[in-house]
This record gives structure tokens, C-alpha cells and sequence, in this order.
């Protein structure tokens, strides 16, 4: 399908050059305002707040500061798995792949991987998938350093973007998704992603997905309850992103971070804690909210995996698993499949 019939359906195209393009979806609503999902999320008896508001200018820049934490493992292991990589996955890959990746990405990442599709191929094209139009914004940067990269960005959800690509072209993919993101899903919903995911690939399509694994307790819960407590500055952000948008009053003070690794469910457990009987309004949400003390608001899951559950979920899905790439602790898993 061309782009111009492609872009009658569902987008409208916006042409930044001729290296940057993108769609932006013209659904009527992607998704609820946040003022709208404040309202029904802290409206309700067990209170959250969805981990997709925290990234707001100051979360995204305190996100970056928890990356290089020396308890926080995930970013700098799975840099490492990745870079080990240099030579083993450019085996699977040929001059008619594109790159994808859900979330838009211009980190030392994403740039590792197009450094492998850049020494294969005369001309690379890359297509983040992201809610947030600073994709743009992170493409544009891309671009001044990778001469011969050719940028298509989507704006709309994953399950959207998917869905627009399957029916773009018949150009094969690498759909990247890491960072550990898949493990903010909960069980039901992540089955419903990775389903959907494989639903929207094409035969030789490949799919690289990073894994967080279960590991000592020590370690989890050290990774996101820093000594240094940036981590708990994070989390509160969120709080104070609610103040600015939604004309709220939460105290910043009478709230604490408080994270726990819950064995059963092999999660990391993210909340903001009341110390004290309160009541909060969130007027552009029409929402006046009591509180308890010790009250919880859970902002966050982080699930672990063991290698078998990793297996058992992607095989489930209907994938087929070409390769699990580990670090040499075992803390963290690169897993690459393809369709069945």
C-alpha cells in the first residue's frame, strides 16, 4: 500500500525533508486526557497512577540520572548485551530490513543497533513508534549523525503503529522494544502486546524484545530505591507534573517513595506512600480526594523473569525463539524471535 492511500485511512503525513517524515493518527482519541485518567485512577478505592505520566521534561531527565545509579542495573547490562551483539545479530539481518521500535528512542540504544544496520546497508530506515510527538524531536537528532538514515515516525499507540506498518509495505522488520518497558504491563495485557505484536508481523519479520530476570532481592530493590533517593524523586515528580497540569495541590512533603519486590508475583512494586490524613483536590480533574495515612498509591510494576517464563510467554504468543542473549551475571535477557 502506497503512503498516500495509507494516509487517507487513518494519518495524516507531515514532511519535515526528505530524510524525515511522519504519520500522526487522526483518531478522533488516541487515548483518555490525562486530566480524565487522573480523575478515574485516583477516584477509586485502590488509587494509581498509570507510569506513562511520569515522563514529562523533568521525569524524562531524572529517568536518564536513575540510568547511571551504580545500583541500577538494567540500562548499562543491557547496553553491554547489546554491544556484545556487534557481530552476532547482523547474521540474522540483510540489506531489506528496516529498523522499528516501539518508543521512540535516540539513546546510546537505539544508536547501537542502527550502527548495525548502518555498516549493512547504503540507506537505513528507521520507524519509532511513540504516544508522544517527541519522537520528532529525537529523530531530528538521529539524523545529524547518521548521514544515510531515512526516519518515518508514527505517533499513535503501539498497537496502532503495528497495525499502520503491516499494511504499509512488504519490507521486512526488526521491532525492537527495550529498556525492560514489557515488564510495566501487567500479565493480561502483556499477553495481549506480544499477541498483537505477532499478529502484525509478516514471515521473516524479527522481533527483539529486553527481558529483566529475577534475581537476588538485594539487588532489586536497591535498583529502585537508590541510595542517593533519586529514584524517589522520580516517583514524586509525578506529583508535582499533576500540581502544574491539572491545577492540584498535593504536598510533596507529605508523601514518600516506597518500592518493594512482591516474591510471588516476581515484581518490583512502585507506590507514593500518605503520611498523613490529607485531602488533595485535582481541580481540572473535578476530583477532591481524602487520603489515610500510610495510604498507597501504586505508580509502577516492574515484572522478572526466569528464563523458562520467558520461553513459556513468547512460544505462548506464537513466536519461535531464535536467540536468548544473557549478561555473564545473568541479570538481564536480549531475546530474539520471528513468527511461526
Amino acid at each position: 500500500m502506497n503512503d498516500l492511500t495509507q494516509n487517507n485511512l487513518n494519518y495524516k503525513k507531515y514532511v519535515v525533508d526528505s530524510k524525515l517524515r511522519y504519520f500522526k493518527s487522526h483518531a478522533s482519541k488516541i487515548e483518555k486526557t490525562f486530566a480524565e485518567e487522573i480523575s478515574s485512577t485516583l477516584g477509586i478505592d485502590s488509587k494509581f497512577i498509570t507510569p506513562k505520566f511520569f515522563y514529562d521534561k523533568k521525569g524524562s531527565e531524572l529517568f536518564e540520572k536513575i540510568c547511571t545509579l551504580p545500583e541500577y542495573y538494567p540500562t548499562r547490562t543491557e547496553i553491554g548485551i547489546l554491544k556484545s551483539l556487534r557481530t552476532e545479530l547482523p547474521c540474522y539481518l540483510d540489506e531489506s530490513f528496516r529498523l522499528v521500535e516501539l518508543g521512540s528512542g535516540a539513546s546510546v540504544k537505539t544508536r547501537l543497533i542502527l550502527d548495525m544496520f548502518t555498516s549493512l546497508q547504503n540507506t537505513t530506515e528507521y520507524f519509532p513508534i511513540d504516544i508522544s510527538e517527541i519522537l520528532t524531536e529525537s529523530s531530528e537528532i538521529l539524523l545529524n549523525d547518521y548521514d544515510n538514515l531515512r526516519i518515518t515516525g508514527i505517533i499513535d499507540t503501539y498497537e496502532g503503529g503495528l497495525e499502520f506498518l503491516k499494511n504499509y509495505s512488504d519490507k521486512k522488520n526488526l521491532i525492537l522494544f527495550l529498556g525492560s518497558s514489557f515488564g510495566n504491563f501487567s500479565p493480561i495485557d502483556g499477553r495481549k502486546l506480544l499477541q498483537t505484536i505477532n499478529s502484525t508481523m509478516k514471515p521473516g519479520d524479527l522481533f527483539l524484545i529486553g527481558l529483566d530476570l529475577v534475581k537476588d532481592i538485594r539487588i532489586l530493590e536497591s535498583a529502585y530505591d537508590d541510595s542517593q533517593g533519586v529514584t524517589a524523586q522520580f516517583n514524586l515528580n509525578v506529583l508535582s507534573r499533576i500540581n502544574d497540569e491539572l491545577d492540584a495541590d498535593f504536598d510533596l512533603n507529605n508523601f514518600s517513595h516506597h518500592s518493594v519486590y512482591n516474591v510471588e508475583h516476581q515484581r518490583i512494586e512502585m507506590y507514593l506512600k500518605s503520611l498523613l490524613r490529607q485531602t488533595v483536590v485535582v481541580s481540572k480533574s473535578n476530583l477532591s480526594m481524602n487520603l489515610e495515612k500510610n495510604e498507597l498509591i501504586h505508580t509502577e510494576y516492574s515484572h522478572k523473569y526466569s528464563l523458562d517464563q520467558i520461553r513459556e510467554l513468547l512460544e505462548g504468543a506464537g513466536f519461535v525463539i531464535n536467540h536468548i542473549w544473557l549478561d555473564e551475571k545473568k541479570y538481564f535477557s536480549l531475546t530474539l524471535v520471528s513468527k511461526v
